[in-house]
């Protein structure tokens, strides 16, 4: 769905994972290199380790530490739904 003055674009926080944005997205990074995803929906990454910055490609997940407790967890189980964004 477009994004209107009625229905701003949504960004969802996912505890130790990346930003859920609704595409798409125009994303611009501190070194001025503009990177453009069409997709519905987009995961930014957080941590840095994706090797496909900006974009999430789930590498926060395999240096976190196994827990037991799904709040504290290393996962972003949306990531997976969304996969990388279109390139350059």
């Amino acid at each position: 769905m477009p994004r209107t003055p009625e229905r701003p674009r949504r960004i969802t926080l996912v505890r130790n994972g990346p930003l859920l944005v609704e595409g798409p997205v125009e994303v611009v990074g501190d070194d001025g290199e503009t990177a453009v995803s069409r997709r519905f929906t987009v995961a930014i990454c957080m941590c840095r380790r994706s090797r496909s910055y900006p974009w999430c490609d789930t590498s926060h997940r395999t240096r976190s530490k196994p827990t037991s407790d799904p709040a504290d967890g290393a996962g972003c189980p949306a990531a997976d739904r969304t996969g990388e964004g279109d390139r350059l």
